[in-house]
């Protein structure tokens, strides 16, 4: 479905498992949010500010250590359609749209 792919990959000693949660972690969603994010920015050569989530579907939970794949392309209205994959698990998909002008 989607056209873009970039690898996920969140290091097994990132500080976020510590707290969420010690006897079974989990990545939490805004780790989630945060590095799709910031792939999509790094791809695409945009301002991050300029973009707010404008969906979420947390799916199924990632665990450390497993790896991932973040799916995205533009849509018709010029925002971005994006999911999370591991292997065919889909683990959060969302949207994303300009910000409106302050």
């Amino acid at each position: 479905m989607l056209n873009k792919q970039i690898p996920l990959d969140i290091p097994l000693d990132h500080p976020a498992f510590a707290g969420h949660f010690p006897s079974i972690p989990i990545v939490p969603g805004v780790v989630l949010l945060d590095e799709v994010l910031y792939a999509i920015q790094q791809d695409q050569e945009f301002n991050g500010t300029s973009w707010q989530i404008s969906a979420v579907k947390f799916l199924s939970p990632l665990k450390p250590g497993e790896k991932a794949i973040i799916h995205y392309q533009k849509t018709a209205n010029g925002g971005i359609a994006f999911e999370v994959l591991d292997d065919i698990r889909q683990i959060v998909s969302g949207n994303l749209t300009l910000a409106p002008a302050l």
